[in-house]
């Protein structure tokens, strides 16, 4: 599908929808997400300049665990996503770990309902790469920022830097006979240049950084539940498939992980980019 037949209202919903199923099972794998990002979100933190006091706008926030590290500096935090259900496991999450200056809202992380300047800082972990309009998603971020306020954000390097994510999706791609995503469509690697994109908006003294993260798990086949479980996009996908034929794939993609064994475990091969910009 290419951009000009893109239909963007039913894409949104499809998400509001897969995050509603998928909230649960994201969240059990809490721990893991956290130590897996961990470097990348303590320096997107650091370049957004939160601290003691800084009001920060988590844009398509998930399960929240970058708005409670943000809250262990001192922050007072938004939390926003498009899902109600994945905002409740950031507010359980915020609970669990006794953080007070956590809030929650639904919202759209291109059309922000929030008063204009009124955010010392924004941030976005692993959300910009989804939104269709990112030039939109990140003038509505500048929108709600203070003038000097910090926008900061963490997306996936190219896809042959991020092989755990990469390889499954190929997979899935042949056996559904999906064609490759247009230009400009979202998607989990639409969002490599990040420089550009933050430019574009307007931000100045941006800068982009990258940031090894290799997903280490037990085995390819935990690595496999885990997208299994969490990553619904990969479901939407396989839908063309009837359940044998799902199945398959799903064992042709642990198999295809094993790769990525050795005698400490399973590390996916994935790299992080963190940027930043100046409003």
């Amino acid at each position: 599908m290419g951009a000009a037949n893109f239909d963007v209202q039913a894409y949104k919903e499809t998400t509001r929808v897969q995050w509603q199923d998928a909230a649960k099972a994201w969240r059990r794998w809490d721990p893991v997400f956290d130590r897996w990002l961990g470097e990348a979100t303590q320096l997107m933190l650091e370049l957004a300049h939160v601290g003691q006091g800084t009001r920060v706008l988590d844009i398509a926030a998930g399960s929240g665990g970058q708005s409670v590290e943000a809250a262990r500096r001192g922050a007072i935090v938004l939390a926003t996503d498009i899902s109600a259900n994945i905002l409740d496991e950031a507010a359980a999450a915020a609970r669990a770990a006794g953080v007070a200056g956590v809030a929650t809202r639904v919202m759209d992380g291109e059309s922000l309902d929030v008063e204009a300047g009124s955010f010392d800082a924004a941030i976005s972990r692993l959300g910009l790469m989804y939104l269709p309009d990112k030039l939109a998603a990140l003038a509505a971020a500048g929108n709600a920022l203070r003038p000097g306020g910090r926008y900061a954000a963490i997306v996936f390097s190219e896809p042959e830097r991020n092989r755990f994510f990469s390889v499954p999706i190929s997979i899935i791609r042949r056996n559904a006979e999906l064609p490759p995503p247009g230009p400009g469509l979202p998607g989990p690697f639409s969002a490599t240049n990040l420089g550009e994109l933050l430019e574009g908006a307007g931000f100045r003294d941006v800068e982009v950084h990258r940031v090894a993260a290799p997903l280490q798990l037990s085995t390819a086949a935990e690595c496999t539940r885990l997208e299994r479980e969490s990553f619904g996009a990969l479901h939407q996908m396989l839908a063309g498939l009837d359940g044998p034929a799902r199945e398959a794939t799903w064992a042709e993609i642990e198999e295809a992980l094993r790769e990525f064994e050795g005698t400490g475990g399973f590390a996916g091969p994935c790299e992080l980019l963190v940027g930043a910009g100046t409003k």
